[in-house]
């Protein structure tokens, strides 16, 4: 059997299969169903071009922020890279046919810039165009609701040799960007994210340098900041402007609800200024607060140094959604300069967390976080409706017999899921759910080791194989 052979029996396999006992009983003692969320609740998975496309130098893609820094010595844990990854690229319609098995309805994932715009602005790419219309082409043909998001991290490193997100012109940058994917796919394409995760970008790329391109201090990390806040606005205007006006846009935000590790008002001033920089620095902008320099006054010096006049202004749009993406909660503790985060593996062991309540990304698994977040978010004034665009595990996945058995995973799909449709009962206006991810992947800094998907992939062979938390999703999703 080959490779593509292996991929079809596997997407066969999925359409039907029976429950192993277990997961039979897990999914009957789940205390909820489908329908409890309501009839126009969406469900999906969410994936990162970079993270599951490999064809990194195929059909005119230049390198990205994220294949400089992956070919980088000691920059990647495992010293791997995404250069073919998952292959999603060659085999996106049986992926996409294994999603649809699988009782699914939207398929999240983002544009590859670098493959659009090879020089990161001017001629635009007639292949990358081509192939991301294969990908929306397939999902209206499977009954898939296609929801790219314009930016999952992979800035073009032509850009980035130009100062990246530190350089102001990266908004005329992208915008033009923005314009390009308005005309080719919005004829198509209803649901639209701008952003991904923007304190994660710019913290762990340009202030801490974990993560592509490697840049560290604030003189780096302010200007990205405030060009990033500009740029989540005003890609919402243009693509307001350039979209019928039934598009559906919004951006995301990770978030994890915060607590001081011991009740003394030190420790509770701790977690108050992670709260800000975690949860508040992007979001408050957005909606017309400015930066939370209440709690934060370094953050002045954005409006002193890098803000021209009408700035604040700009950083304010009207998005129909916004998608909040949660993995863990923070535990603050007052230090000499700065709050210390408890969120490790080393800290949660230390805090005598259950073995089976740490991720294998040593994160601590807390449902009601996700509960809390929502109504965090959710108060904030102009806030329509909210979806869940990540929330997900890595566990030590293993192959036996053909099967990949992952009941942790499948409990904390049961738990969060709990607290979304609590959270969704107190009013708080959440309406769909994404899992992070459809695919095992290339989890960025760390390489392939974690896996997150309801889908297992043998990187060598490609063969995917459905983990039992997909099935239980199948079976959950059942019209």
């Amino acid at each position: 059997m080959n490779r593509r052979q292996a991929i079809q029996s596997t997407a066969a396999l999925a359409g039907s299969f029976f429950l192993p006992k277990p997961l039979a009983k897990l999914f009957l003692e789940a205390g909820f169903t489908k329908q409890d969320f309501g009839p126009n609740f969406k469900w999906g998975v969410a994936t990162a071009s970079y993270q599951i496309e490999g064809a990194w130098q195929e059909d005119g893609k230049s390198p990205s922020v994220w294949d400089t820094f992956a070919h980088g010595k000691k920059n990647i844990k495992t010293g791997e890279n995404a250069d073919v990854g998952c292959d999603f690229y060659h085999r996106y319609a049986s992926d996409l046919e294994l999603l649809k098995a699988l009782n699914f309805k939207v398929f999240r994932f983002s544009l590859g810039w670098p493959r659009l715009l090879p020089q990161g602005t001017g001629k635009a790419n007639q292949k990358g165009i081509d192939f991301y219309n294969r990908v929306i082409d397939k999902c209206l043909e499977l009954g898939l609701e296609p929801w790219p998001t314009l930016y999952h991290w992979d800035l073009p490193q032509v850009l980035e040799d130009k100062g990246g997100w530190t350089n102001r012109d990266v908004l005329n940058w992208f915008s033009e960007y923005t314009q390009l994917v308005a005309k080719s796919y919005g004829d198509r394409v209803q649901n639209w994210m701008v952003l991904n995760e923007p304190f994660a970008f710019t913290t762990l790329g340009y202030m801490v340098g974990w993560h592509a391109p490697g840049k560290k201090g604030l003189r780096n990390y302010l200007p990205a900041v405030h060009h990033t806040a500009l740029v989540q606005a005003e890609s919402g205007r243009i693509l307001r402007s350039e979209l019928p006006k039934t598009a559906n846009l919004g951006t995301t935000f990770s978030c994890s609800f915060l607590e001081p590790k011991f009740n003394a008002e030190k420790h509770v001033r701790a977690a108050k200024r992670m709260d800000a920089l975690l949860n508040r620095l992007f979001v408050e902008p957005l909606v017309g607060m400015g930066y939370p320099t209440d709690t934060l006054p370094f953050l002045r010096k954005i409006e002193e140094k890098y803000a021209q006049p009408g700035d604040m202004e700009r950083m304010k749009f009207d998005y129909d959604f916004i998608g909040i993406q949660n993995y863990f909660r923070v535990i603050g503790k007052r230090s000499f300069t700065t709050p210390v985060l408890w969120a490790n593996e080393h800290s949660a062991k230390k805090r005598h967390v259950p073995a089976d309540q740490i991720t294998d990304m040593g994160w601590e698994v807390t449902p009601d976080g996700i509960r809390q977040s929502l109504k965090q978010f959710a108060a904030y004034p102009g806030i329509k409706k909210i979806i869940v665009t990540e929330n997900g595990a890595a566990f030590p996945d293993m192959v036996e017999n053909g099967a990949v058995h992952d009941p942790l995973r499948v409990k904390f799909y049961e738990d969060y899921l709990a607290k979304v449709l609590q959270a969704k009962r107190e009013g708080v206006p959440v309406e769909g759910y994404f899992c992070w991810s459809f695919l095992d992947n290339f989890e960025w800094a760390e390489g392939f080791r974690p896996r997150f998907g309801l889908v297992y992939v043998d990187y060598e062979t490609k063969e995917r194989v459905v983990k039992d938390s997909g099935k239980w999703f199948q079976e959950f999703l059942k019209d």
